[in-house]
């Protein structure tokens, strides 16, 4: 028998920081609809660092921003259009809700987070470091991938049915193969537009936490997690 179903009464449930990331995505999804987009990309969105306000600026945009250390957060808050805020929050609530349950509430809640400021650390340098247009990072890819990678390594064997092709495959397979298709996109640059490193960020995030809460690393945590 999986993993997902030795615990009863787990599926379909909201535990509480799953429960308030979804509503506090969709609430400022809301925010964004009601007309102030312009306004919170400007401010939350992950802006590159040291940008220079006289490069031609994002379509919409007088200028362009600069960036803000709560951006490392608060990007993760904000969605380009509705498919991006769905299968972000389903992604969250399938792969996360376990984990919430299996770790606690308040590890769940730092590792989220964790993951959401690594991926956009990675993502600074990629697109600091680059030539290329200007624009924002915005999205929670970054902590869903680090929940991916966790949801991999606690429930390696556990089955997942893909939509295309519609065909059930193990988890840790799925991580393995999901990650080294986001590296081959992001060195490629096939996919434009999609913040490929800031993914793979999140996982590397998300395993460093992982690892170092397992006593694998040379700093040892106070309370280990199997």
């Amino acid at each position: 028998m999986s993993d997902y179903f030795q615990h009863p009464n787990r599926a379909g449930t909201f535990p509480p920081v799953i429960q308030a990331l979804l509503i506090g995505n969709c609430v400022v999804f809301l925010l964004q609809g009601l007309g102030g987009a312009q306004t919170l990309i400007e401010t939350f969105a992950l802006w590159p660092l040291n940008t220079p306000r006289y490069v031609d600026a994002p379509i919409g945009l007088q200028q362009v921003p600069q960036f803000e250390i709560w951006q490392l957060v608060t990007y993760a808050f904000l969605h380009g259009n509705l498919l991006h805020l769905f299968f972000n929050m389903f992604a969250l609530w399938m792969f996360g809700t376990l984990i919430e349950l299996d770790w606690g509430s308040r590890r769940f809640l730092t590792y989220y987070f964790g993951c959401v400021i690594g991926a956009a650390l990675v993502q600074l340098i990629v697109a600091s470091s680059g030539g290329g247009d200007i624009y924002p990072t915005v999205g929670a890819s970054g902590g869903v991938f680090g929940i991916l990678l966790a949801f991999g390594l606690r429930f390696p064997n556990q089955y997942i049915l893909l939509l295309i092709p519609p065909i059930p495959i193990k988890a840790k397979w799925f991580v393995i193969l999901y990650g080294a298709l986001e590296l081959y996109l992001g060195i490629t640059g096939t996919q434009a537009g999609v913040a490929h490193f800031a993914h793979l960020g999140g996982m590397a995030a998300g395993l460093i936490m992982i690892l170092y809460w397992r006593g694998k690393l040379p700093m040892q945590p106070r309370d280990r997690m199997r």
